[in-house]
């Protein structure tokens, strides 16, 4: 049965075809024992580990890859499988799409207490939870969350250019060098609105032309299949739960009333706030909270945004509404390594350090006058001053 794999592991890795490379790889620590890549669909998590297979082992028998999306899984459980691939010298396993088994964590667990030896890689959805799995793997295993494409990232795959990212410390304080070097390679702001429409997900290098079809499927398949799967949503919600996301849609970025949400879609208000759990967990939404109030505290959720500017493609015609665009886009950038909430003066408050107002060029300082660290990200600019910097920059953060 292992041969069967093996043979499968190298046929995926013969078909291999990529255009980038994800700077996360760079920042995995693959020595660990135990790997986890959470991830929402389409972000790359299949790519990521397929490439570092075929640049690290090559074709080499001690490695083996395997999807649980595939029906024809030869084993009766992964622990059987591990076991024989141990015995033919097997030292590197890597499992895509883990929460497709059951018992996933229970056997990850047994695989790293029983057989020393063995490195396992595994990719997940990101709605699962690894403390609150059947069995805890917060001891055992080392999880990174693998987010969409950055602005970065994309401006690479499509100029070639090597860009380097920064931190949020050396853009508040440097920005305008970084804009003069940038600028001096390529014109990250002719491809901005661009990334905006259809650069998150990397699937649009196969055609950008059915790019928001394939992010409508995605979000679809995220809210009629992992949902109940994987946070038990009754099948008999999922109506409900579109006919919310879609209510939601059409008024997103806005401080929602929990109680007239729930009216108007003839549910409790407790299930709003599930609602927005689960689709917040599936990356399709984001929710901030107010400054000074914890990031889990949603009985009065403070502002509620698409999870990328790329979504509001799928829901809405969003020409005229370049607003929502520059904050979800900031948003989302800003989240993957920070805390972001909504400011009592300005926008947004950053790791409670940094105050940002967003808007287009012309944004004065008026709503963030006197405020210590406090900036304007302007879209429409490509060189920043003083204190107002180009919102484009936020997107070389990773």
């Amino acid at each position: 049965m292992i041969e069967k794999l093996i043979s499968k592991h190298q046929k995926v890795l013969n078909g291999l075809r990529t255009l980038f490379r994800s700077s996360m790889h760079d920042h995995i620590i693959w020595d660990e024992r135990l790997i986890g890549i959470k991830g929402a669909r389409g972000v790359g998590k299949t790519t990521l580990i397929l490439q570092h297979i075929k640049e690290v082992y090559g074709f080499d028998k001690s490695c083996l890859y395997i999807n649980l999306d595939n029906i024809d899984f030869p084993y009766d459980n992964l622990v059987q499988l591990a076991e024989d691939f141990d015995k033919t010298g097997g030292t590197h396993l890597f499992i895509d799409e883990i929460h497709k088994y059951a018992n996933w964590s229970i056997e990850l667990k047994n695989i790293y207490d029983n057989l020393p030896e063995m490195n396992v890689v595994f990719t997940g959805s990101s709605i699962i939870d690894i403390l609150k799995s059947k069995a805890d793997l917060s001891r055992r295993a080392v999880v990174y969350h693998m987010q969409g494409l950055s602005f970065r990232e994309y401006l690479q795959i499509q100029t070639g250019a090597s860009l380097n990212s920064y931190t949020i410390e050396e853009i508040t304080q440097n920005h305008e060098q970084y804009c003069q070097e940038i600028n001096s390679q390529i014109k990250p702001f002719q491809h901005f609105s661009h990334y905006l429409h259809h650069g998150y997900y990397p699937y649009y290098l196969q055609n950008i032309e059915t790019y928001q079809i394939k992010l409508s499927n995605t979000i679809a398949l995220m809210i009629e299949t992992d949902l109940p799967m994987l946070l038990n949503v009754d099948i008999q919600y999922i109506g409900k739960l579109k006919k919310f996301l879609n209510l939601l849609s059409r008024k997103i970025p806005f401080k929602p009333n929990v109680s007239n949400l729930a009216a108007a879609i003839g549910i409790s208000w407790q299930s709003v706030i599930n609602y927005l759990h689960y689709l917040e967990d599936a990356e399709i939404l984001r929710i901030i909270p107010q400054e000074g109030k914890g990031i889990k505290s949603l009985s009065k959720p403070e502002m509620i945004y698409l999870h990328h500017p790329n979504h509001f493609f799928v829901f809405s015609d969003v020409q005229n509404n370049s607003g929502s665009l520059r904050e979800s886009f900031f948003v989302n950038q800003l989240s993957y390594m920070h805390q972001v909430a909504s400011a009592i003066k300005g926008d947004f408050v950053v790791d409670d350090l940094y105050y940002f107002e967003v808007g287009g060029k012309n944004k004065t300082y008026q709503q963030i006058a006197g405020v210590e660290n406090s900036f304007i990200a302007a879209d429409d600019i490509e060189y920043g001053f003083g204190n107002k910097i180009p919102l484009w920059l936020f997107g070389f953060l990773y």
